[in-house]
């Protein structure tokens, strides 16, 4: 059992992790799993996905949870940190034969304690629509599979609507269902209603209304997964192409657009208050992007394989009074613009509310941190921190380069450069016109740097990058300090003496090293169903033009080069699991991670571990991942 080594094992499984929070810890009498609670041979199954509705029981425990593993789906109550789980008696519980459940999702707006709304998603392109409290199957949709032959990636409830639902496929195809309608007998007929760059949007003609009602097309390869913003106005969508691309859902309008920095996009999130998305992916990154300005805003580094989920806690996102600043560079209309943005949208939950809230009605400035958490192919969990000397550099608008610096604090600023606000060391630099200052916190004592013209900080630390070496102890993308023909970007007039070297990934190591292991590695024979010359040859003809797309979008908006932007290291990197980890989820008193076994895991927040029972032993898991 060890909480927080510090590295001396690296295969050693983690019980227990702390944040400035506190400690979060592992509840094992609250590992969900199949009853007989045996590891799951997870070779060529799909991965386990975790479900929760509430279904606002008088009793309060109205938390239900739903799983998949294999060819089976579990519909259990979840008890959380509150009760031992009692696998002995799920709810429902069903087999499927000749296909398997790879996504779900439940309508929060019909749930009741005699109901539920559960939609499942299959490998072979069904979708189904039950109810696991009736054990009813109600509708099966794309029965024929007339509409699309390919597996199901993801299913979600169109947000505030009681019938409608949106499936992605691994053809790259997106299908807006209404569950009133039929799918029809015979192959679906589309006429072009919108199309833009890299999408178009179809309508199915028909004399009868049927399904599906629109057809999607985004992108090259897959879909993997889409999100709606909290408002429910647009829709995220992360593909195997590499791009996320953001819409505008009604008018089906494409809003922006960015390019993970290699290989494909496998997940995507938003911010409480929608105006940031994190997407995660083959790059073994996580990257930040503004819904606002509609570039990538900062990456971090953390993981040593594919990131396979990304999510915010609401929980922990916080928005906080700060003094005044002393200067600002732009107007005040500028400064005020940034941190109101979609201050007047309509907000879907208490956490958005209440940051639209702070923004929108407070005339002093603010510090906002958000926290972010991921999980990958590497069994690790990393917790990030976005805080504000990232969001806001409040250096003048513009969109090309941000370079994340670190100064001697014993070195005096450039006339007209940073001002050192703390006793750390940590130093800013003013950029020239053209390119974005950054704010760079190295210090162990918690105070952020600032510009003279920004926010004092009162976080506790910053999470951007001050030195080459990752946390994560290795990573399959080296860092390395940053060239001297790098260093030339930036006018030496603006930069103050005893500079450390940036934080990069070097482009010339990268684009050639990295490339060539990542592709050897994600794309082994294990993910080809035929080892016949014509295959290798089409992996090898998609290889090299994927290189290709990657080197003409790299160094632009799409895709800054990493000394363009700031790189974030983890405020936790922990391996919590023996198989590749596939669900992230935060509730109020705990978070949920899953892995390729089939346990369910939940970790209580600090503070709320104490609401606990005893444990009792009759319980206790025997093949727990811990």
């Amino acid at each position: 059992m060890a909480a927080e080594g510090g590295g001396k094992e690296m295969n050693e499984i983690k019980t227990q992790f702390t944040t400035r929070e506190g400690v979060y810890k592992l509840l094992t009498h609250s590992e969900y799993s199949r009853p007989n609670r045996v590891p799951f041979n997870s070779q060529g199954s799909n991965p386990v996905k975790v479900s929760f509705v509430n279904v606002n029981d008088q009793s309060g425990n109205g938390d239900r949870i739903c799983f998949n593993v294999g060819r089976e789906l579990y519909f259990y109550i979840y008890k959380g940190v509150r009760k031992a789980a009692d696998l002995s008696k799920p709810i429902d519980k069903r087999i499927y034969k000749g296909t398997q459940p790879t996504c779900h999702d439940f309508n929060p707006l019909t749930a009741t304690a005699e109901s539920v709304s559960l939609l499942v998603g299959f490998s072979a392109g069904q979708v189904q629509l039950i109810d696991p409290i009736k054990k009813e199957t109600s509708k099966l949709f794309n029965e024929e599979r007339l509409i699309d032959k390919s597996g199901v990636t993801c299913v979600r409830w169109v947000p505030g609507s009681e019938s409608l639902f949106l499936v992605a496929h691994s053809s790259g195809s997106l299908y807006l269902y209404n569950v009133e309608h039929t799918c029809g007998t015979t192959p679906p007929h589309y006429q072009l209603l919108k199309q833009g760059d890299g999408y178009a949007v179809h309508t199915c003609k028909s004399k009868s209304a049927r399904n599906p009602l629109l057809r999607w097309t985004v992108g090259e390869g897959a879909l993997n997964e889409f999100a709606f913003s909290p408002d429910g106005k647009f829709l995220a969508c992360a593909s195997q192409d590499g791009f996320l691309r953001v819409f505008g859902f009604d008018a089906a309008e494409l809003h922006g657009t960015m390019k993970s920095y290699f290989g494909g996009l496998l997940c995507v999130c938003w911010s409480p208050d929608g105006r940031y998305i994190v997407a995660g992916g083959e790059d073994d990154l996580v990257t930040v992007w503004s819904f606002s300005d509609c570039r990538v805003i900062a990456r971090g580094h953390g993981h040593k394989s594919w990131v396979s989920v990304v999510a915010f806690d609401h929980c922990t996102t916080s928005v906080e009074d700060s003094d005044p600043p002393a200067e600002f560079s732009g107007s005040d209309e500028e400064f005020h613009e940034q941190i109101h943005f979609a201050g007047g949208r309509d907000r879907a939950n208490s956490s958005q509310s209440h940051l639209s809230k702070r923004n929108s009605t407070d005339g002093r400035p603010v510090s906002v941190t958000y926290r972010f958490g991921s999980v990958g192919q590497d069994t690790q969990l990393c917790l990030w921190d976005l805080t504000e000397d990232i969001l806001f550099p409040h250096l003048p608008l513009s969109r090309t380069r941000t370079h994340t610096n670190v100064m001697s604090a014993t070195s005096p600023p450039a006339t007209g450069s940073a001002t050192n606000t703390t006793t750390t060391t940590i130093t800013t630099t003013t950029n020239p016109p053209g390119t974005n200052g950054n704010n760079t916190v190295s210090s162990s004592s918690g105070n952020s740097g600032t510009l003279s013209n920004s926010v004092p900080a009162p976080l506790p630390r910053s999470n951007s990058l001050p030195h080459s070496t990752g946390p994560a102890g290795g990573s399959t993308t080296p860092n390395s300090h940053m060239s001297s023909k790098g260093s030339s970007i930036i006018d030496s007039a603006f930069i103050a003496t005893g500079v450390s070297k940036f934080a990069t990934l070097s482009l010339h190591d990268t684009r050639k090293e990295r490339h060539e292991k990542d592709h050897k590695r994600n794309h082994s024979m294990g993910h080809i169903s035929s080892k016949s010359s014509d295959k290798l040859n089409q992996l090898s003809s998609a290889a090299r033009t994927a290189k290709a797309d990657a080197a003409k979008t790299l160094g632009t908006l799409l895709c800054p080069r990493m000394e363009e932007i700031p790189l974030l290291e983890p405020l936790v990197c922990k391996k919590i699991a023996h198989e590749r980890l596939t669900v992230l989820i935060f509730l109020e008193d705990c978070l949920v991670t899953a892995c390729q076994e089939g346990f369910i895991c939940t970790w209580a927040r600090p503070g709320k571990v104490g609401l606990l029972p005893s444990q009792n032993p009759t319980n206790s898991p025997s093949g727990t991942v811990v």
